[in-house]
């Protein structure tokens, strides 16, 4: 083998990382972007329609703690080839359900969710063994990929809502999308096919349950998921409720916040290379706790789209950094993936009726003033996130090398 072959086998598998985050968060977006239509479809109340809705999230919920188990023993690029299956044909169902009723689109939901939950944990250890054997923060970049991919969704499907396509027949194409760009994506992954727990350790992947750093980094990313999920879902209606602002400047407020974030995770690698993941954790939770204060308590609507940038910039690096934290050890990165990854997104979860229940007591925008006390409760625990060193003098590959870069302890 020459020199430059594993260089290419490892810019293939980079881009393979790429194209499987973008087209999960497609596939997501592209749902997300006919809700309108399948509510009016089914002639949803809206009570009605967050009990379907909420079919996904169950799905991932319950996938999630197991994913650790899946990629163990399929490997990451098997495991996502048969749950983007999965996932299409949960979509399928459930745009065939738009004509027929509720019983198969939630059916179908909650099989797309069990696809994606599991999907998320895959690509996420694939994108840290990726970033290990590159010797350089890259993980960030992927989950920019994943925005990107949402935008790209959203916008082709406010197109064919616009084009007058039914709901159905786009989302069956898009599920086709799915069900086959998945699997090909995947082929040139770092080692297609072969399972994801190696090195001779046969323990269980649950084990990563009973992990006291690994529970620790899932902190973490609660922390970090639940800032970023307060500002998707009440940042815009907060501005409009506590400044009196038009619903296109809501909206541009939100804009702000998510172009922050997705800049903030393409450039961000650089300053975890030069810095290290835990003082660039800390400079971040800084920047999001200002961004956050002048949200909250900023005297007018600029300073408060001000403080919305500073906000989005400060939670960008959070998630994906934990997710490469837990994979630091590639002997048993899907098992703590997956418990990093469940417990983050109890957080996207949570955060979103907990600061609607503190909203009816205080308003929307004093509500948001919790999501600084858990940015604090993120910064106490940063240190967690410094790379492991190699265990017991086994060799973990290029990984070791990331582990001691300049700054990575730091």
């Amino acid at each position: 083998m020459t020199a430059a072959e594993p260089t290419l086998a490892l810019r293939r598998a980079t881009l393979a990382v790429y194209a499987v985050f973008i087209l999960s968060g497609f596939g997501f977006a592209s749902w997300a972007s006919r809700i309108p239509q399948v509510r009016d479809a089914l002639v949803l109340s809206p009570r009605s329609l967050g009990l379907v809705l909420l079919a996904i999230a169950v799905g991932s919920v319950i996938s999630m703690p197991l994913s650790g188990v899946v990629v163990g023993r399929l490997g990451a690029a098997r495991t996502i080839a048969v749950m983007a299956t999965l996932s299409a044909v949960g979509l399928a169902a459930a745009a065939v359900g738009v004509r027929v009723g509720v019983a198969p689109v939630v059916g179908g939901l909650f099989l797309f969710g069990i696809g994606a939950g599991t999907w998320d944990v895959a690509m996420n250890v694939e994108g840290s063994a990726v970033e290990r054997a590159l010797g350089k923060a890259i993980m960030p970049r992927f989950h920019a990929g994943f925005s990107v991919g949402t935008v790209a969704g959203a916008l082709v499907g406010s197109a064919m809502v616009a084009l007058g396509v039914s709901a159905t027949a786009h989302l069956l194409a898009i599920a086709l999308l799915v069900g086959v760009v998945g699997p090909l994506s995947v082929r040139s992954f770092l080692a297609p096919g072969r399972p994801a727990e190696q090195h001779g350790d046969a323990r269980s992947p649950l084990r990563a349950w009973t992990e006291p750093r690994t529970l620790l980094i899932g902190l973490f990313v609660f922390a970090a998921a639940f800032t970023e999920g307060t500002g998707n879902d009440w940042l815009g209606v907060a501005v409009i409720d506590g400044y009196g602002a038009a619903p296109a400047l809501g909206s541009l407020t939100f804009a702000i916040f998510l172009s922050a974030m997705t800049l903030g995770r393409w450039f961000g690698p650089a300053l975890i290379d030069r810095r290290g993941r835990v003082l660039t954790a800390r400079i971040l939770a800084v920047i999001a706790l200002a961004g956050l204060g002048l949200v909250v308590f900023g005297s007018t609507l600029p300073v408060a789209m001000a403080g919305a940038a500073l906000w989005g910039l400060g939670t960008a690096l959070g998630f994906p950094m934990g997710m490469s934290a837990a994979g630091d050890d590639p002997a048993h990165a899907a098992g703590r993936v997956s418990v990093v990854a469940t417990i983050g997104y109890v957080a996207f979860l949570a955060g979103p009726p907990l600061i609607g229940f503190l909203g009816e007591e205080v308003g929307t925008l004093r509500a948001l003033t919790v999501t600084g006390g858990v940015v604090a409760l993120g910064l106490l625990v940063s240190g967690v996130l410094r790379p492991l060193p190699p265990a017991g003098g086994r060799e973990q590959g290029a990984g070791a090398a990331l582990a001691t870069a300049p700054g990575s302890g730091r």
